[in-house]
Formats: C-alpha cells, structure tokens, sequence
C-alpha cells in the first residue's frame, strides 16, 4: 500500500467520542507491518544516522542494567526496563525528523534532527516532563515492592516469583497506559503547532479507535524490546530506529489531515 494520502471524509474534532482531538482513520490489522516495511526503507536510506541513533538507544539500557548491577537492587531491572519503554518515545524525536525529511526529499542530518524537539519546544518539553513523571512515580511503586520482599529469604527464583509476578502486572499496566499517551503523541507536536493535550487525546483516540492494529504494533514494539534485552542490548541498535521510523509512517498513515502533504 502506498503512503500516500487517502481520501477520507474529515471530520469535526467535536464529533468525536473523546474532545479536543484530531480526527483519526480506520485502520486495517496488517498496518503495522506495513510501516515497519517503510521504516527499513528510511533505515537503508539513512545508515549512519541510524547506527549514531542505534548506539545511543543500546547505550541507555546497557547503562541502566550495569547501574542496577552495581547497586545489587536486581528486583528494579524489572521497573528499569519499563522506564526505558517510557522515556524511548521522547527519545526518538531525532528518528521522527529523519522519516520526515526523507518524506520530504531532503538529506537528513545530525544536527537538523537534534533540533527537532525545538519545533513545539514547551509541548514537547512538557511531554518529556510528563513522561518523567510517569517514569518516577513507577520507580517509587517499584521501591515498595522491593520493599516487600523480606530480606530473610535467599535470592532464589521461588521466592522472587510472587514479586515479580506482582512487579510484572503493575508494569504492564504502566506500559498500557504510556502506550496510549504516547503512540502518536511526539509526532502530532512535531508536525503540528497544538497543544499538549490536544496531542497526548489524538493519541489516546487513534489507540482507542484503532483497537486491534495497536494491539498488534504494541505487540510489535514489546518484541523489539524483548529481542534488544535477549542480544544484550545489540539488537536495539537496529530495532529501535526501525520501531522510531515506522512510528513516524504510522502516524502520518493514522492521524488525518484536511488537505494532503505536498511532500507525499
């Protein structure tokens, strides 16, 4: 399927179930994969920028597990993976102006792509707050968790079971809900001159009205992670840039626009 516009009937923002968004499409189950094929499209186009990105993002989990080594704390590498997956959408900024600029014909580069969170600088300045927020009070739930486990008993996988299985369920649930704030959220503020909450709404509307498509790239995304933390973090240096352009193109393949981009 081709990326560019589809002609949708546009609605009103007022029509729809949630206020204050912007309309979104329908979406089909095999988008996602879809946009990871345009996202190895702009990784082949643009190696060098995606190894700098690549390292950077194999760099933060690396330093985030050495960190939870070195203090023995080994019941947060849990909590530290999920604040990796709430601080990676912020991050990925730079991979967004990459896809944006390839869309446009242009020669992507460093610098440009650096300054792409200056565009709607104090919303997505806000946006990064808020995900930080997030990140720390789940590092304060993680704590009394730890908190929890009696130091008496050995470090053994029956004892950690019940903690894990509790710190796994709360993540997740954390993770759901970064997933809605934060699916097209850094996109829509980058392309857009909207407000904060305008942008987090589109994109809880878009994952809420887009249902099993998000499931599957939620799915998509957990599996990229998962593969990253199985290779030692060597996978993220090509996963998570190709998770960050196709991110991109599942935004402009989701979020509906009044006229159609010239550049498409």
């Amino acid at each position: 399927m081709s990326e560019s516009f589809k002609q949708v009937p546009h609605s009103p923002a007022s029509e729809s179930a949630i206020g204050r968004v912007i309309p979104c499409k329908k979406l089909e189950p095999g988008d996602p994969l879809k946009w990871l094929v345009l996202g190895w499209r702009d990784l082949a186009r643009a190696p060098m920028l995606t190894a700098i990105y690549g390292v950077i993002f194999a760099a933060i989990p690396w330093l985030i597990t050495y960190l939870v080594t070195l203090t023995g704390w080994h019941l947060v590498i849990l909590p530290s993976i999920v604040c990796f997956m709430l601080i990676g959408p912020f991050l990925a900024a730079g991979l967004y102006d990459v896809s944006w600029e390839l869309a446009k014909q242009h020669k992507p580069n460093l610098w440009h792509s650096i300054k792409a969170v200056k565009r709607n600088a104090v919303n997505e300045w806000g946006f990064g707050i808020l995900l930080t927020i997030l990140m720390i009070f789940w590092l304060r739930v993680a704590s009394l968790i730890h908190a929890l486990y009696p130091p008496y008993l050995d470090d053994n996988l029956q004892n950690l079971l019940p903690f894990l299985a509790l710190g796994t369920v709360i993540g997740a649930g954390f993770t759901l809900l970064v997933f809605f704030i934060s699916a097209f959220t850094q996109p829509v503020l980058m392309e857009r001159r909207v407000d904060l909450a305008t942008a987090v709404l589109t994109s809880m509307h878009a994952v809420w009205s887009n249902k099993i498509p998000m499931l599957i790239w939620a799915a998509i995304i957990a599996t990229s992670v998962g593969i990253g933390f199985v290779t030692g973090f060597a996978g993220f240096i090509i996963l998570m840039p190709l998770i960050g352009y196709a991110t991109w193109h599942g935004y402009i393949d989701t979020i509906e626009v009044k006229r159609a981009r010239l550049y498409e």
